[in-house]
């Protein structure tokens, strides 16, 4: 979705410095420009998040806020089109919803001010040079830790006891530090006796080949690697097709038919986004606002999934569980 409109506000501007934007008045209109991936109820309820972090922050859209929202969907060359249309907008900050699309961005600009709001390892994704001073023109909120993936063996465990092994589907062109994610799989797993077996899945179809082919082997279940290939009603789908114990680091997931999610809340990561903006807009550089962690973290079941796979949730798990589906 494009909203032709900020192009005709800013088809005038020309090049604007940095240091032109730093001496605009406060109520002046700061543009800014969104580059998201999938488009949907979910996300538009993050974009919603986002504006109630500014507006209570003094920021209005229509007001004194325009923002140009892009969804790529997760296309790479989608991706690299929208982050240099964008770019050449010279928009006074854009607003980053993955590492791919960050990497992205960061290829094409190293001036105008970059808040990436649910990625994993910036340091070592090459986007910042520490968290405490990010050092360039990036800063924003981490998403998950990879040190979860051993809190989602953990939980697997729990529910299907006499677990064996573990399939981590990941996409490597959304997935980049999978890598880091597998340490913590796999140290986690050798604790409890279960092996890791990471595959590389393409696309759709090549996930559905990889459930199909796994779905009958005995204590066996899967731990998709979190990234925005793996969040989507079609992803979730697949699994609950294929019949198999899933958890998963997106709330999403559970709700629209798999079995548990264990994540943080990326609506709230949206909100506090909010206030990077406003630190920038009002003057501050991003080199020198310190990043973020989650804060909020939500454990969603489906019991409703649980019993047609014939699983019994433990009930210390549903009592510390935020929302269970019957």
């Amino acid at each position: 979705m494009r909203r032709r409109e900020f192009i005709a506000l800013a088809g005038g501007a020309g090049v604007w410095p940095l240091a032109a934007r730093a001496q605009q008045p406060a109520t002046a209109v700061r543009r800014i420009a969104a580059l998201m991936n999938e488009e949907s109820p979910e996300s538009q309820s993050w974009i919603d998040a986002f504006r109630e972090g500014l507006g209570k922050l003094g920021w209005q859209e229509g007001r004194n806020l325009k923002i140009e929202y892009r969804w790529a969907g997760n296309n790479k060359g989608v991706m690299q089109q929208e982050a240099k249309e964008l770019v050449a907008l010279h928009p006074d900050l854009i607003l980053s919803g993955s590492s791919p699309i960050t990497a992205l961005l960061l290829a094409e600009t190293r001036t105008i001010p970059l808040v990436f709001v649910n990625i994993v390892d910036p340091v070592g994704q090459g986007f910042v040079a520490s968290l405490s001073h990010p050092g360039g023109n990036a800063t924003g909120l981490v998403n998950l830790e990879p040190s979860m993936a051993g809190k989602w063996v953990d939980l697997l465990k729990e529910v299907v006891p006499h677990l064996e092994r573990v399939i981590v589907p990941f996409n490597p062109a959304t997935a980049p530090y999978a890598d880091l994610y597998l340490d913590y799989f796999r140290s986690t797993a050798q604790k409890l006796g279960v092996e890791i077996i990471p595959v590389s899945v393409a696309d759709v179809a090549a996930l559905d080949q990889l459930i199909t082919a796994e779905a009958g082997r005995p204590n066996t279940g899967f731990i998709p690697m979190p990234s925005a290939f793996m969040i989507g009603r079609e992803i979730a789908s697949s699994f609950t097709r294929g019949n198999v114990p899933v958890v998963s680091f997106n709330a999403r997931f559970v709700r629209d038919g798999g079995l548990i999610s264990y994540g943080n809340d990326v609506s709230d990561n949206y909100r506090r986004s909010a206030v990077f903006v406003d630190r920038i807009l009002k003057g501050e550089r991003p080199a020198d606002v310190p990043i973020q962690f989650p804060v909020k973290f939500e454990l969603v079941v489906n019991l409703k999934t649980a019993k047609a796979l014939g699983l019994s949730i433990p009930q210390d798990l549903l009592a510390t569980a935020d929302e269970v589906i019957e």
